[in-house]
């Protein structure tokens, strides 16, 4: 079970990347360079320049979507047209109200500052952000009892950004303390070539047209899988194909990867199977889906779930997940009552 989940968390949410350092090479810098999201892009272009006409740091921004879609590139590019540092955290990691006041308390005017999965801050930490969000100062609680007395401490102005998976999980008063609200949507095909022949070029990797198009269909509408793929491409091709890659050549390394023509991945087909088989096409609870899988709900709901939505292979009723007719059609099972799949039901 914990090595499928982190078999899992690696090639969905993870940048699989020769290190490091070559990793953030692929994240364009200025808005100029970013592919895809375009009404997204606009907006913050807009945003930006007026913020810089005035000389006021941004309002703050929320950035909502699946993992992969450019919600830490987007930061980073922000921080780089404002010209500003920026100081990243993340939810899990804000455990104590301490931990959110250090890093409050040494910020400079203009400074970006990034949480990723802000809807995993802990309510008692999350309260202490709304004073800062709002009026830049946080309160320091001295004592306790009758002898109790507070010191407001005035910060910087700054911008907060923040990345979620899951919005809703987010509470009305900190949602409501952003002034920018964007939800990021799985990309086109289009915008995935253009970013697998960005990367290509970066990576000194000879890609033809039919190589990347077979690459960004079966990317999952990511980015991040579109690298990665790239990437277990490069290999392929390298080894077997004197470093080209053409569409046969990616056609043999993404079959072999376990990557079929939708994109889904074998996690993806046995959630698919689960449903059809022991839940007889559903509707079938989130829970008893991971139980059945062994894996963590919330991996089903971050990370595997949306772009089976997406595509149309499920969808969510009142009573739980169902398995769509394409879903069946894509594995080559018959609908229940369309017709007979002797061993099936």
């Amino acid at each position: 079970m914990i090595h499928e989940e982190d078999n899992l968390s690696e090639i969905l949410k993870k940048e699989s990347a020769l290190d490091n350092e070559q990793a953030v090479t692929l994240r364009p810098k200025r808005l100029d360079e970013y592919i895809g999201q375009d009404k997204i892009v606009e907006t913050l272009k807009i945003a930006i320049e007026a913020a810089l006409q005035r000389g006021e740091p941004l309002e703050h921004i929320l950035l909502n979507g699946p993992p992969g879609l450019g919600k830490t590139t987007l930061a980073h590019i922000i921080a780089n047209e404002m010209g500003s540092r920026i100081i990243t955290s993340s939810g899990p990691a804000l455990e104590k109200g301490g931990d959110l006041m250090g890093l409050l308390t040494n910020m400079e005017r203009g400074d970006v500052f990034f949480i990723d999965e802000i809807h995993r801050i802990p309510k008692i930490v999350e309260e202490f952000l709304y004073p800062a969000m709002e009026d830049f100062a946080v309160d320091f609680i001295f004592d306790k009892g009758v002898h109790a007395r507070t010191h407001r401490f005035r910060l910087e102005q700054f911008t907060l950004i923040g990345a979620t998976t899951r919005s809703g999980l987010l509470s009305s008063p900190l949602r409501e303390r952003f002034g920018i609200v964007r939800d990021l949507d799985f990309y086109n095909e289009g915008d995935l070539v253009k970013i697998i022949r960005r990367s290509a070029s970066i990576l000194g990797v000879t890609v033809e047209e039919g190589g990347a198009y077979e690459m960004a269909k079966r990317a999952r509408g990511t980015p991040r899988v579109a690298n990665r793929l790239l990437k277990r491409v490069r290999d392929y091709a390298q080894v077997r194909a004197k470093g080209v890659i053409t569409r046969d050549v990616a056609v043999e390394a993404l079959d072999l990867e376990g990557i079929d023509e939708c994109g889904l991945g074998e996690v993806d087909r046995r959630l698919l199977q689960t449903i059809i088989i022991n839940y007889k096409g559903g509707p079938v609870g989130i829970e008893a889906l991971a139980a059945t899988l062994q894996l963590e709900s919330d991996v089903l709901i971050e990370v595997v779930e949306p772009y089976l939505l997406k595509i149309g292979f499920v969808t969510r009723t009142s009573q739980g997940r169902k398995a769509s007719e394409k879903a069946f059609s894509h594995l080559n099972m018959a609908v229940k009552g369309k017709a007979e799949t002797p061993g099936l039901f």
